[in-house]
């Protein structure tokens, strides 16, 4: 049931900074800011929970570590970009969201760098 907790926390926020927005604008930024970090605080231990799911899956399968923690640093920073970007959209900076965007691509490109060395690899030991 705890989307009913995001959703009802959503829908406070949201009509609560529509209201700032007209009457204190810079209010309405943080307390989007604010209620989009308790939603992320409200399902951070499900994350958790999946997170040792996967690692448990990897290790009983013999996958090496290293790729799943490349893995899931791609998809923190994947989650995080998001966040910033749309607190930069919130706040009428889309040229700045665009950026945070762009630098989370580039991050993302040099982050995958050894599991796209280890395909590699792995093609060139299958063909003689």
């Amino acid at each position: 049931m705890e989307i009913v907790q995001v959703v009802g926390l959503g829908l406070v926020a949201a009509v609560l900074v529509a209201f700032l927005r007209e009457h204190r604008p810079e209010l309405a930024i943080q307390v989007s800011l604010v209620s989009g970090i308790i939603i992320i605080l409200l399902v951070i231990d499900r994350v958790v929970i999946v997170v040792n799911t996967i690692t448990e899956m990897a290790v009983g399968a013999g996958i090496n570590l290293v790729y799943l923690q490349v893995l899931l640093r791609i998809i923190g920073v994947a989650y995080l970009a998001e966040f910033g970007s749309q607190v930069c959209h919130d706040a009428g900076e889309g040229s700045l969201a665009s950026r945070i965007e762009l630098a989370a691509k580039i991050l993302i490109l040099v982050m995958a760098v050894p599991i796209v060395v280890a395909v590699m690899e792995s093609i060139i030991k299958i063909i003689p």
